[in-house]
């Protein structure tokens, strides 16, 4: 496969999958209740078959994949090894992976984890990787450069779609500025003048309504968690996203992945989402 960096940066790769493709990321979420809907065992068999049949569906499609790493990790070495598997298989079909590992840390041990998901050629590579900045942003230093030296980027979680995350994220600094807001200029630093899309995003929530006293002019992708079966639609992403909607990565986990296994039913959910959005989007 040609190197990554020699494709560009992942934010460039990104804007011209989502103008190619659709701006649709489609979870890769193998819990135990959908592989019983599956009628799949919850096992490794269960856990590979179920990863196999959804990158066979929808990876020559959508945008993006984004596997959700604890339902792999949570069978241990076998696991991950159908992990690594469908990360290569997906990207091999044109589609980029974002691994939703939330990881964060300090020191090393971020470095650390920079090198498993974002160094060129590590088994468990990445087009991206979410990553949590509460030991604060500077904690994430590791990963941010290893993305910048690999071509790789971060989605960073910012205002997340669940309600325990507002304890932190609308907490108020001394400075009177909000954590939320405080990571989204950070991103927004980091991706000055990069065109036509910076690398380093957010994460922020389809479902969390009016958006209109942030800043979301970050310059580089949103991962919009929510469409879907948390109750946001696509026809919401305008009033949430504002000006900002041209770069927001909606993503869908059940309502793609609960017509499986049969893979036509998972590309016409897929196509299906893909089309809403994209028309939410141009209709902006």
């Amino acid at each position: 496969m040609t190197s990554t960096t020699a494709l560009g940066p992942f934010g460039a790769r990104l804007r011209r999958a989502m103008d190619e493709r659709g701006p649709l990321c489609v979870g890769i979420d193998p819990h135990a209740s959908l592989l019983a809907e599956w009628g799949l065992d919850d096992d490794v068999a269960g856990l590979e078959r179920f990863s196999r049949t959804v990158v066979e569906a929808v990876a020559d499609r959508v945008a993006v994949l984004k596997p959700q790493s604890a339902f792999f990790e949570r069978f241990g070495s076998r696991g991950v090894a159908v992990l690594e598997k469908s990360v290569e298989e997906a990207r091999a079909a044109g589609a980029l992976v974002v691994m939703d590992a939330k990881r964060g840390d300090i020191g090393s041990t971020m470095a650390a984890y920079a090198e498993s998901f974002l160094r060129e050629g590590a088994p468990l590579f990445s087009d991206a990787l979410t990553v949590s900045p509460y030991l604060g942003y500077g904690s994430l230093k590791p990963a941010v450069d290893m993305a910048r030296g690999s071509g790789a980027g971060l989605f960073v979680l910012a205002l997340t779609s669940n309600p325990e995350g507002g304890e932190v994220q609308h907490a108020v600094r001394a400075d009177g500025r909000g954590v939320g807001a405080t990571m989204l200029a950070h991103l927004a630093a980091e991706n000055v003048e990069e065109a036509p899309l910076g690398s380093f995003g957010a994460v922020v929530g389809a479902t969390l309504g009016d958006l209109s006293s942030y800043d979301l002019d970050i310059n580089g992708p949103i991962l919009a968690p929510g469409i879907g079966a948390q109750g946001a639609t696509p026809a919401d992403l305008p009033r949430v996203f504002g000006a900002a909607v041209r770069n927001v990565v909606p993503n869908v986990s059940r309502g793609v992945l609960r017509h499986g296994p049969d893979e036509a039913a998972l590309r016409r959910a897929a196509d299906r989402f893909a089309e809403e959005i994209r028309t939410a989007v141009t209709a902006a």
